[in-house]
């Protein structure tokens, strides 16, 4: 199966991707036959909320948001009749802040053609840990949470909770990279698949609709080598009739279509 659709691509807005500019993705994705995209630029961390990060570059900043829609207005009218593009955000989901997501969904909402919302963030006793940043700090969230099973636990906790946050209208019911805990898990003997979570999970995903984002960026990052969600998660959610979009995550043009080809044998005519 060819893959004409990425649901999952970031921006020059992204404070910690390229400075590839919206046309050379655009232009890409044009070349490799792809159809369809949506901009899912990390939307900005809510009011209140210090990202954990050294650099605080997780997300764009809100000032730029307004922006960055226009330009996805202006560049929708540009190539109309060349790809369909969407407007969207990657959404996170942060214990604590439920609220101020809902009422920034709300303002947006309206605006927004798709969107993703991820766990990146896990609260950990009094702080928030991003778990993807870097292998270090992968590790010290392991160490802090006491184990590697306890940390997974943690992980896919927060990504159900997600799922069953009341973040009112606009809640975005495509669910990003659900097995983003193995990212770094070649650097460990467990392997952070907490099969009974992962099950409810998919099986909450099932009762309300949603969508699962099948991410190849997994596939080029060297201590993990495979898509999110893992393989075996894949074909659990094609066996339960869950609706697939595959999203490259690229954070630069050349990170399009990663994993691709490998995704497309696990979905069979699943994927969206």
């Amino acid at each position: 199966m060819t893959i004409i659709r990425d649901g999952h691509i970031h921006s020059p807005f992204c404070p910690h991707g390229s400075r590839d500019s919206f046309h050379d993705y655009i232009e890409a994705c044009i070349k490799n036959g792809i159809k369809t995209i949506s901009f899912t630029e990390h939307a900005p961390l809510p009011e209140g909320f210090t990202d954990p990060v050294p650099d605080k570059d997780s997300a764009m900043p809100a000032a730029q948001l307004d922006q960055y829609l226009q330009d996805l207005s202006s560049l929708q009218s540009e190539y109309n009749s060349d790809i369909t593009i969407k407007k969207g955000l990657e959404v996170d989901f942060i214990e604590g802040f439920e609220k101020k997501t809902e009422q920034f969904m709300n303002t947006y909402g309206p605006e927004l053609e798709d969107c993703i919302l991820s766990s990146h963030f896990i609260k950990l006793n009094s702080e928030y840990i991003c778990i993807d940043f870097s292998p270090d700090h992968f590790d010290r969230y392991v160490r802090l949470s006491g184990s590697p099973q306890k940390a997974a636990e943690l992980y896919y906790s927060a990504v159900l909770r997600s799922i069953q946050a009341p973040l009112g209208k606009y809640t975005p019911n495509r669910i990003g990279h659900m097995t983003l805990i193995r990212k770094f898990h070649k650097n460990y003997e467990y392997d952070f698949l907490d099969q009974n979570a992962i099950e409810a999970i998919l099986q909450e995903v099932k009762s309300r609709g949603f969508e699962l984002d099948v991410n190849g960026a997994g596939t080029i990052k060297e201590r993990c080598l495979e898509p999110y969600p893992h393989p075996s998660v894949i074909q659990s959610a094609v066996r339960m009739g869950i609706p697939l979009v595959y999203g490259s995550d690229a954070h630069a043009s050349s990170g399009l279509l990663a994993g691709s080809n490998d995704i497309s044998a696990l979905t069979g005519e699943q994927l969206r």
